[in-house]
């Protein structure tokens, strides 16, 4: 009797076994399935998501292109509804200076500064990006620091390396000159004319600005500059975008002068 007792048990615990097995395989089965409809079903969520983390996840990448497109684009705008140029009167090597110093200057040469050299000369930057509002508030060091960011970036990169920058970067795409020095010459030049004017348009906007971009997570830093710098853009080009004539030194203003003034005495019509 002991022995039927044994095997009966031995037999049911087989059984048992067997249908945990073949439970677990039905689970494993269908659980396959089931990952196999969400990843064909949900293609356009799991599309959408990669399209929201790029700028997280490549935060230079997207920053470049958004620098390129949004200067070109603000020249375009400025042309087309300010100058109220058709699209086939558009000044496309105008156009170029932009998109060129949107790469390179500014989805390139900026990103390095305000990212990778921030990140050593202010060593609170990343901590601090990541603070909640009110957390970021009561974090004196990180405040402190942020302050320097925008004291460098008004009264020193603006002044010093984005306008030289421009003004250079200008010469080289409407100059007839191949010449480097000239090029920085010439701009140079036109840039101490125009630095007053320039100078306190810049602090107007981007003093502001800093004090809310220096704040943000760092990977929106750069999208937010671009997107204030659209309007900014947008400034240079209606204001310094065309190209200028040289001025006339006083001796050739005063021959001309003198050229109509026979001209007149002799009766015929100045030109």
């Amino acid at each position: 009797m002991l022995g039927l007792c044994r095997t009966s048990s031995t037999v049911a615990s087989a059984g048992l076994r067997r249908h945990a097995i073949s439970a677990q395989r039905l689970f494993n089965a269908t659980a396959k399935k089931a990952d196999g409809a969400a990843s064909g079903g949900g293609g356009g969520a799991s599309l959408g998501s990669k399209i929201v983390s790029f700028p997280k996840e490549n935060p230079f990448a997207f920053q470049l292109m958004v620098a390129t497109g949004k200067t070109a684009a603000a020249d375009i705008m400025v042309q087309i509804v300010v100058e109220k140029k058709k699209l086939s009167e558009i000044d496309w090597k105008r156009n170029f200076i932009f998109v060129a110093f949107g790469f390179g200057y500014l989805g390139g040469f900026q990103y390095w500064i305000m990212v990778n050299k921030y990140r050593q000369w202010f060593p609170t930057m990343d901590r601090f990006a990541k603070l909640p509002f009110a957390e970021k508030i009561k974090d004196t060091a990180g405040i402190l620091d942020a302050m320097k960011m925008v004291a460098f970036d008004v009264f020193v990169h603006l002044p010093f390396m984005y306008f030289p920058s421009y003004y250079v970067c200008k010469e080289f795409v409407t100059s007839d000159s191949w010449n480097l020095m000239d090029w920085a010459k010439d701009g140079t030049s036109k840039y101490a004319n125009n630095a007053k004017e320039d100078l306190t348009a810049m602090i107007k906007l981007w003093g502001p600005s800093d004090c809310v971009q220096f704040v943000l997570p760092v990977h929106i830093r750069m999208p937010f500059r671009h997107l204030v710098s659209f309007f900014w853009t947008a400034y240079v080009s209606f204001t310094r975008g065309g190209s200028e004539s040289e001025p006339q030194s006083e001796e050739e203003m005063a021959a001309q002068v003198e050229r109509v003034k026979r001209r007149i005495s002799a009766g015929e019509q100045p030109e």
